[in-house]
């Protein structure tokens, strides 16, 4: 399935451009004439990583829709503007605003598509990041959990776990994804035949 990207402009020449450098190049083009449907498409679309952003729509500041969709999702969006204002301290605005990116109109078609390129390996990467350290945490509760003092019933050997008494295999399973494998050691195999042979 083809990456969506939103595109967030209330020009229709300009939407009809930017869509089909989007679509030819493979992915999936979603539209926005003003800033109140951009904040439904994503809602609608969460899977939706790169946005190409106005600076000037009917209903607000798409330098402040950058700051709002930065806030809210941080890395996993990645915001290029797309706008005639290209003074540097127009740059600088842009950027400082939370803006990965910023192309001046009239955009060219090679670059735009080597911008949302870098866009989605940007957000892959910062997925990848978020899942590894997901990962590390889970180790390191399953690492905690078996530092912390257990309480053993010094007869039937349960351990009592949050409240609740269960075998040492349910705890080990439960806790740290470990399978256990029965047998009998040297010693119990010695007293087992002993008892056998007494019997």
């Amino acid at each position: 399935m083809s990456s969506p990207v939103l595109c967030v402009d209330d020009d229709p020449a300009t939407q009809m451009v930017l869509n089909g450098i989007i679509e030819d190049a493979g992915w999936r083009s979603e539209s926005a004439l003003n800033a109140t449907a951009a904040r439904e498409v994503l809602a609608s679309s969460p899977e939706i990583q790169v946005v190409l952003l106005d600076w000037m729509l009917p209903d607000g500041s798409g330098v402040d829709l950058c700051r709002e969709f930065k806030a809210t999702q941080g890395s996993s969006l990645y915001v290029i503007l797309v706008t005639v204002r290209g003074e540097p301290e127009d740059v600088e605005t842009g950027l400082d605003a939370g803006a990965d990116d910023y192309l001046v109109k009239p955009v060219s078609p090679v670059e735009v598509r080597a911008r949302i390129r870098t866009g989605l390996r940007a957000t892959d990467a910062q997925r990848q990041l978020a899942e590894r350290v997901t990962q590390l945490e889970l180790a390191l509760k399953r690492v905690s959990s078996l530092e912390s003092l257990l309480p053993l019933c010094m007869y039937c050997r349960r351990i009592n776990s949050s409240e609740n008494w269960q075998s040492v295999e349910d705890y080990l399973w439960e806790h740290v994804d470990v399978k256990v494998s029965h047998g009998c050691c040297p010693d119990c195999l010695s007293k087992l035949t002993r008892q056998l042979g007494e019997g």
